[in-house]
């Protein structure tokens, strides 16, 4: 607890660092993945962050290699950086008749799964469904599996409308919520849970394969208005944990340990809060989207923030409450600068990795716009160069990012404009334990972000990897509690195993100033006292709960939580003045002193 490695206050110029003998940087993290509560983590124990793009053929034949998609595609990612695609299955291409699956399309699913392997891409498979089936103007389910009491496909809006104005499809939901008996008196849930344990036989041994995402964007069906709400929907959220233990459990019987991912009802991306019940699985994980329906009608983000905001509480809520770990499956969908930007920074700011929609048009006839609207690469079957590549739009999405952490990560911010990249993380390992001997953080630094190079200032750590290597390798100083790192473009590196904080460290981030409360501000000596600390900035002429920030006084330590608050217990012998200071990535540190008083 706040131990300060003894060290020369200066930073020590590390100039030659491919003369030390260290370990060979590594592009990826060492698979199979699993979590420790909200963080996704890797077979050595270090937490890692996800970031890539979604790959959905919404078209026959449903497979992505029919439109182009192959190693060309998986190669350019990875050079962008990227670790993660979330792969579509459409349940109709699989099971085309009751009961019979088609092997030949999983035998392409499989393909492109290692086929993004090969470059070091994880891949969470995923039942794709937007307005259940062809019939309605969507694709997911296969027509056998449609039950919608004959009712007309009228009114015909399109997506997302038909979602509220065609009863013929809300009754197709409403029959697959009550497991209702489809061909040969099986249940409709039982079926789609039998098709995932197929399709779970096939992929558990499969390393490549981050996890199984169980239904996408699940709608309410003919009760949907009662979802729309900030509150949710219990008794609709009660029959999704249903279908959600069942087909979790049909996973589980074919394969033990791949995190299965499973999703809110589709109203929590617009701010509704969920209600699903707790699994307790230990391999669960919360998949979660998040789309401002201002900014769909406007293309802009203004007018999102509260709302989005709400969203990742929300998310953070449901991990705090359950231990499953989190992860940002989609959100994009567009051109716009400060939609995509704003998105971007949000999950930096509380910390969890994303999957963008979408990486190409594909002809999909379920997007609010025009398909090449929410496309970073136009025609996956060109190469993904030139008049094919939204450049403007990969600026934005290739942006650094701590890939594994060896330890848990306090913060991270990135600016686009000065390119500086800031991260702190602890060396306690998340969930508990340690970490095997030797273990180092990656830094993802895109090429994108830094064409002439980058300097890198670390502090509690040193350089593991080649001058101007990406992803850039730091490895804890023996007896480091904290690591801090700033990367800027064009700089000449320097580490020292002095503290972060420490006389002589790093300059504070030039971002916005914390602010740091605090109560009470005066004590008794030799009194215990509980001291209740709170962080924030400000936003917007208002202040916002800052959480992750690192909070020091009187050598005691701790994180500030989503709300910003600090609570510890200290008990000082001596009258005077203390100072107590808080830091977070992306921040101006804070203090604030107080004051001890004689008995």
């Amino acid at each position: 607890m706040g131990r300060v490695m003894r060290a020369p206050a200066v930073l020590i110029a590390l100039v030659a660092f491919a003369a030390v003998a260290a370990p060979a940087a590594s592009a990826s993290p060492a698979l199979p993945l699993d979590h420790a509560g909200r963080w996704i983590t890797d077979a050595q124990g270090r937490v890692v962050v996800l970031h890539g793009l979604n790959m959905v053929n919404k078209r026959p034949p449903y497979a992505p290699d029919a439109v182009g998609f192959g190693d060309d595609d998986a190669a350019f990612l990875a050079s962008e950086g990227y670790d993660t695609v979330r792969l579509g299955i459409i349940y109709a291409a699989l099971e085309p008749q009751p009961g019979v699956y088609d092997d030949a399309y999983l035998d392409r699913i499989a393909q492109t799964v290692e086929t993004l392997g090969r470059h070091g891409i994880v891949s969470l498979l995923d039942f794709h469904q937007d307005l259940y089936n062809e019939r309605f103007q969507g694709e997911g389910w296969p027509a056998w599996a449609v039950q919608d009491d004959g009712l007309p496909a009228q009114p015909q809006s399109g997506f997302p409308g038909n979602y509220l104005a065609m009863p013929a499809l809300q009754r197709a939901f409403d029959h697959f919520w009550a497991d209702d008996p489809g061909p040969g008196g099986v249940g409709l849930q039982d079926r789609y849970a039998a098709a995932w344990r197929h399709v779970a036989e096939r992929f558990r041994d499969r390393p490549a394969v981050l996890g199984y995402d169980l239904l996408n964007e699940p709608w309410p069906g003919s009760t949907w208005q009662q979802c729309a709400n900030p509150a949710g929907c219990p008794e609709f959220d009660a029959r999704l944990s249903a279908f959600t233990s069942r087909t979790l459990h049909a996973i589980r019987a074919a394969d033990p340990s791949t995190l299965v991912f499973y999703e809110p009802n589709v109203l929590f991306n617009n701010g509704s809060d969920t209600n699903l019940a707790a699994f307790g699985d230990p391999h669960a994980a919360f998949s979660f989207h998040d789309y401002c329906l201002p900014a769909g009608s406007s293309n802009s983000n203004q007018g999102c923030d509260q709302s989005d905001d709400l969203v990742f509480a929300n998310a953070e809520k449901r991990s705090a409450a359950t231990g499953d770990s989190l992860l940002l499956t989609e959100f994009g969908a567009t051109d716009a600068a400060d939609v995509l930007g704003t998105m971007v920074a949000r999950a930096d700011r509380t910390m969890v990795g994303w999957q963008e929609w979408h990486y190409c048009g594909c002809d999909d006839p379920t997007t609010s716009g025009p398909g090449s609207t929410q496309a970073l690469v136009l025609d996956p079957a060109k190469a993904p160069e030139g008049a094919n590549l939204k450049t403007a739009k990969l600026q934005l999405l290739s942006r650094p990012y701590p890939q594994a952490v060896a330890g848990t990560p306090r913060g991270w911010s990135f600016d686009p404009g000065s390119r500086r990249f800031h991260l702190v993380y602890g060396t306690a390992r998340a969930g508990g334990g340690s970490l095997g001997p030797g273990a180092t953080t990656e830094i993802v630094l895109p090429r994108r972000q830094y064409p002439s190079g980058y300097g890198a200032e670390v502090r509690g750590g040193a350089v593991r990897s080649a001058p101007g290597a990406n992803p850039l390798v730091v490895q804890a100083c023996r007896g480091a509690d904290d690591v801090d790192v700033v990367v800027t473009p064009g700089a000449v590196s320097h580490a020292s195993c002095a503290a972060p904080g420490a006389s002589g460290g790093l300059k504070a981030s030039a971002g916005p100033r914390l602010r740091l409360r605090v109560s009470p501000r005066h004590l008794r000596a030799r009194r215990s006292v509980r001291l209740r600390f709170t962080v924030t900035s400000r936003v917007n002429g208002g202040a916002r709960p800052v959480r992750g920030a690192t909070v020091r006084f009187a050598g005691h330590k701790r994180t500030s939580s989503r709300t910003g608050r600090v609570v510890m217990r200290v008990r000082q012998r001596r009258p005077g003045l203390r100072r107590a200071t808080a830091r977070a990535a992306g921040f101006r540190p804070a203090r604030v002193t107080l004051r001890v008083r004689r008995r």
